[in-house]
């Protein structure tokens, strides 16, 4: 990672930060139109032409507005290394000054700066920052003259393996790398994530490394189609990115609030079918086995009740002796389709009628929806180090 002097961004904070609260403003204002224009799709005339270009000319093309991020925290119970500094990519989403990066990078940084790909550096300000999604925005100042250059996000659903793509980032501090590759494959569920909250990755072999976070994966058009955020860490290139249609469709949440809203259930546990069934003689249903209960959630105040026998099963891990959520507002959860489509009627401040089965027995309760808070386990350790995590042997990493 790239050291910088603390001083010197400490001083162009300070400096800028009127500036800055006046660009903040600016852009809140003119949201709702921005959201129309900069960050629409890119016209299929305007996309046809520039599919045409070679790699060369699309990296001098888009690299203008991808930024390199420096983040500087402080820890006040450390004795020694109290303040640490890494560096991680972003990328300018409109010419008012929102970079989209991922939440790893900035979350609980003391001082952020952006360097842009002139070398100017600028302070940045977090608006929003949510690290179950991995994603964020900035804010930097407005030019003085001329316009900030933009990327546009491309539809993500039109995605295939086998697409050629093109990450351009930052990667251990060497700015502005371009490196090229394909989708290898779409709809990649990645461990160590809240499962009922888990969003399926863009897998690609376009080689990215730490310090690539938050910096974007383009299509050959030269359109956003995921944002660089994960990798195999005891792999060769195998990376992981987030669509650029869920990027896009929390970008004025982000803006507006600081924060996603969800709703909040409190309940962690696995699909029961009839291949787990027939393994127990203890009485199980198809549905949602409850394994756990998060503290003062609805459930627990429904008297939701979790297991206590973990068991193993080939490489499957489950804890026994809960409750089987077996529907969600009439709907029955057979399968991972009916599940996703249950949690999609649920929302803040309303009833959710809930079949539970337990002992042999099904009753019906219902629970009072509240906004999740967050929750210890959605952030890393250490927001600003480059963290691994296990997965059956393998390593799977956030970038800086």
């Amino acid at each position: 990672m790239d050291e910088f002097g603390k001083v010197t961004l400490v001083l162009i904070a300070l400096a800028s930060r009127r500036r800055l609260h006046i660009a903040r403003q600016s852009t809140l204002r003119r949201w709702t139109l921005l959201t129309a224009l900069a960050l629409a799709p890119a016209t299929s005339v305007l996309a046809a032409a520039e599919c045409k270009q070679s790699t060369a000319d699309l990296y001098e093309s888009k690299s203008p507005a991808v930024v390199l991020i420096t983040a500087l925290t402080i820890n006040p119970y450390r004795r020694d290394d109290r303040i640490q500094q890494a560096t991680g990519s972003g990328f300018i989403i409109d010419a008012q000054g929102l970079v989209m990066t991922n939440s790893h990078v900035v979350f609980g940084a003391q001082v952020l700066t952006v360097t842009l790909d002139d070398g100017k550096v600028l302070p940045a300000k977090l608006l929003g920052a949510d690290p179950i999604f991995d994603l964020a925005i900035l804010q930097i100042p407005e030019p003085d003259r001329g316009k900030l250059p933009v990327l546009v996000f491309g539809n993500s659903d039109d995605v295939r393996p086998g697409d050629e793509v093109v990450a351009i980032g930052n990667p251990m501090g060497l700015d502005q790398t371009i490196t090229t590759g394909i989708v290898s494959a779409l709809n990649r569920i990645l461990p160590e994530r809240p499962r009922l909250l888990a969003w399926p990755m863009i897998q690609t072999d376009a080689a990215i490394n730490p310090g690539n976070s938050g910096g974007p994966l383009l299509n050959r058009c030269g359109d956003v189609i995921g944002i660089a955020s994960e990798i195999l860490g005891n792999a060769q290139n195998i990376g992981f990115a987030i669509p650029s249609n869920l990027a896009r469709s929390v970008v004025a949440e982000l803006v507006e609030k600081g924060r996603l809203s969800r709703p909040w259930l409190g309940v962690d546990g696995s699909l029961i079918d009839a291949g787990v069934r027939q393994i127990f003689t203890i009485p199980l249903a198809d549905g949602f086995l409850v394994e756990a209960i998060e503290p003062n959630s609805p459930a627990a105040v429904a008297g939701i009740m979790g297991g206590r026998l973990p068991v193993k099963v080939g490489t499957r891990s489950m804890i026994l002796g809960g409750d089987v959520v077996v529907e969600i507002n009439d709907i029955a959860l057979t399968n991972v389709e009916n599940l996703q489509r249950a949690l999609n009627t649920i929302r803040i401040g309303t009833r959710a009628r809930v079949k539970v089965f337990r002992q042999g027995k099904t009753f019906t309760t219902q629970f009072e929806i509240t906004e999740r808070p967050l929750q210890p386990g959605d952030v890393p350790e250490s927001s600003q180090s480059f963290s691994v995590l296990q997965d059956q042997g393998n390593d799977i990493g956030k970038m800086k």
